[in-house]
């Protein structure tokens, strides 16, 4: 990108993932990528100051005298709690400014729908920053698609007092709704869902399960109360059985031809015999009459690779992998299953 005129950006927010997009902008830019880092806004004076000094920029404490003060601006992440999206991208939108918003795109379909309204009446990018979409071990995983039938999905959490502005549901699972949705590529037929709220007022813990209108089923968990860490999906299509790693960038494909009459629990316990084994001998090997194979996966940072990808479709004005359309559609089943979980919960009488 060398010659190229840097594209001037912000970070709306600077809290942890406001700070993140902070550092990766920086990294960018010094790796010599044709972007400059020109501010940061938090209505919080401390955080701002301390982010302004840290980078090596000016701080504001609100949009509106950000875009007054730096000057051209041409990008900006916004990084706030999710109910600040709406107010954020309206004033910054209405200058001429693309997008990246953090997940999920909007507290209400009524705020995503506004933003997505201004950013066609200004013929501005919006990217939902969905920034699993951009881990390898998804990369590599859709480069082996092959009409998928079956996922399960689960992304559990040990507790903190981070994005308590939302339940679960929109923290965690979001990530793994908005992976599916993009595999799947059919409408939703049926959802079902049950969640509890247990140390915060919002439910902190849900199962849901989804069947699609092509006949593809997904189960999915989400915790942010669990005792341990854990990113993975699995999913089966004809023939074969695929399982990933979020937190480890690992991908392992098994050939199931062999173990056609076995039930889910069988598999899904020699995928974890064979991930185990693949991860110790690098795969490729035969084990319990199953063809393994560990996906090469060229390991990368998501973050830096969702922000690079969002760079690229503003300085090409190209639509971004994740755009805002797609975040609207997984916060929409997002909120559908909430809906569910309500249901649930009042017919039970929890």
């Amino acid at each position: 990108m060398a010659g190229r005129e840097p594209l001037c950006v912000i970070v709306v927010g600077a809290g942890a993932f406001g700070r993140n997009h902070l550092r990766v902008y920086r990294e960018l830019e010094q790796a010599g990528v044709a972007v400059k880092l020109v501010g940061v806004v938090d209505r919080d004076a401390a955080a701002v100051e301390a982010a302004a000094a840290r980078f090596g920029v000016p701080g504001f404490e609100s949009v509106v005298a950000c875009v007054d003060g730096v000057g051209r601006l041409d990008a900006a992440s916004i990084c706030v709690p999710t109910v600040h999206h709406a107010a954020a991208a309206a004033p910054l939108l209405a200058r001429g400014v693309d997008l990246l918003i953090e997940k999920p795109l909007a507290a209400s379909l009524e705020d995503a729908d506004a933003i997505l309204s201004l950013a066609r009446e200004h013929g501005r990018l919006v990217q939902t920053g969905h920034l699993e979409r951009f881990n390898p071990a998804v990369t590599a995983a859709r480069g082996e698609l092959n009409r998928p039938m079956f996922f399960e999905a689960h992304r559990l959490s040990v507790f903190t007092p981070r994005s308590l502005d939302v339940d679960v549901v929109l923290d965690l699972m979001i990530h793994d709704l908005d992976i599916v949705l993009s595999l799947v590529d059919s409408p939703v037929r049926e959802v079902r869902a049950v969640g509890l709220p247990v140390l915060s007022r919002k439910v902190d813990i849900a199962n849901v399960r989804l069947e699609f209108e092509n006949g593809c089923v997904a189960n999915f968990t989400a915790s942010r109360v669990s005792t341990e860490r854990v990113r993975k999906l699995r999913f089966f299509q004809p023939h074969q059985y695929l399982s990933l790693d979020f937190a480890r960038q690992d991908l392992l494909m098994i050939d199931v031809t062999a173990a056609a009459g076995m039930d889910t629990a069988q598999l899904a316990a020699l995928a974890q015999l064979a991930q185990q084994t693949g991860s110790q001998r690098g795969g490729g090997h035969p084990s319990a009459g199953l063809s393994l194979k560990k996906v090469a996966v060229e390991q990368g940072e998501p973050l830096r690779l969702e922000i690079a990808s969002f760079l690229d479709a503003v300085r090409m004005r190209t639509r971004p992998v994740v755009s805002g359309e797609d975040g609207r559609a997984a916060l929409a089943l997002a909120l559908e299953i909430n809906r569910a979980i309500a249901e649930h919960a009042a017919h039970t009488g929890l």
